[in-house]
């Protein structure tokens, strides 16, 4: 028998069968923790913020509208959580987002992405490498490191992070150039400068 799908699971959480909100948490847990690791940049905060997650999807259940997909509505929800947590540490969006994308319409952005980026699997397996993207991510601007977060790191289609930010596809697709050109410009930096200290400890 198929698994049952996010939408039936959450209607069946919302009938009160037993262990159908288990296993949605089950399923999203560790995906949306990566989401929450990488936006908010750190572990307890977000371990904090995947539990109020799923609390707000628990008291929000009602309000799902099941002709929609469920996994956009708990990002957007996560998104909301982190986005507060940041606003309360007085971190406020600075760049514009002017940038235009091209016409590309595959299903995940970082199909499409063509700049001096990290592969994603060197962020995953190589500490270094994963220190200096937690440090990129810091610097960028709030809007600027959440759009990358969704396209380039968790690689949600453009049509799920333009229901998560209640934006057009071709909003997405501009914010998402403009997140790469900032990231690659500060990865190109930390890069150099990391470079000029190892010459100088090895001199």
């Amino acid at each position: 028998m198929e698994p049952k799908s996010d939408e039936q699971l959450l209607a069946d959480h919302i009938a009160g069968v037993q262990g159908a909100f288990d296993n949605l948490v089950a399923r999203y847990a560790d995906e949306v923790y990566g989401f929450l690791c990488r936006f908010a940049g750190n572990k307890t905060v977000a371990d904090d913020l995947l539990q109020e997650t799923f609390m707000q999807v628990h008291l929000a259940a009602r309000t799902f509208d099941p002709r929609r997909s469920f996994r956009p509505w708990l990002y957007t929800i996560a998104a909301n959580k982190a986005r507060d947590y940041m606003r309360a540490r007085g971190r406020r969006p600075t760049y514009s987002l002017d940038a235009a994308l091209g016409n590309s319409d595959g299903n995940a952005p970082s199909q499409n992405i063509e700049a001096d980026l990290p592969p994603l699997d060197e962020t995953v397996e190589a500490e270094e490498r994963r220190q200096t993207v937690r440090r990129v991510l810091d610097e960028l601007p709030e809007h600027l490191r959440l759009i990358l977060t969704l396209g380039y790191f968790q690689q949600l289609p453009y049509a799920e992070i333009a229901q998560i930010l209640g934006v057009p596809v071709g909003t997405v697709k501009s914010r998402l150039h403009s997140a790469v050109r900032h990231f690659a410009k500060l990865w190109q930096e930390h890069m150099a400068d990391e470079t000029v200290v190892e010459r100088e400890r090895k001199a």
